[in-house]
């Protein structure tokens, strides 16, 4: 078993808070000493009470099932003899109503697109089973309800 400890901040800094109208801008601290601006969404909370250059929770929920599934994919790459030279994926979250009529984070499309180097290439049946490799051992991918989908976006060498 593996813990992970991160610590979020927030502070009132003077404001009414009741009326609702406070900051939603806090920091999150990671354990290697990372520190992130973080807000609420400026698409659930309205400027000025959001930061919009902060991370927001929605965007580290897609943000984390893409990294998760890069670095499973570049490790079963490497295990398989491919020279992957650069990877990129524009992931997409959808916000929407789930089966009980609650906003959720219902969809999370993932576009890797990665360039490969070398002369050993795979094949789009190689591409395709790395990707449903990377899916399955994901640990965020399989702690979550969401639906989670891969849409690589082609290969190049």
């Amino acid at each position: 078993m593996s813990e992970y400890k991160t610590v979020v901040i927030w502070s009132r800094d003077g404001a009414a808070f009741t009326d609702n109208r406070y900051s939603r801008s806090h920091r999150w601290l990671f354990d290697g000493g990372v520190e992130v601006p973080a807000s609420s969404s400026p698409k659930v909370v309205p400027l000025p009470l959001s930061v919009a250059a902060a991370v927001d929770p929605e965007e580290a929920f897609v943000v984390s099932l893409s990294s998760c599934h890069m670095l499973w994919f570049l490790s079963i790459a490497a295990r398989r003899g491919f020279l992957v030279d650069s990877y990129r994926d524009e992931a997409i979250g959808v916000m929407a109503k789930d089966s009980s009529g609650k906003l959720a984070m219902t969809r999370v499309t993932l576009r890797p697109e990665v360039h490969f180097a070398g002369d050993k290439q795979p094949t789009e049946d190689d591409l395709i089973a790395m990707h449903h490799e990377s899916h399955e051992q994901c640990f965020i991918a399989r702690s979550v309800k969401t639906d989670v989908r891969c849409e690589p976006v082609g290969i190049t060498g």
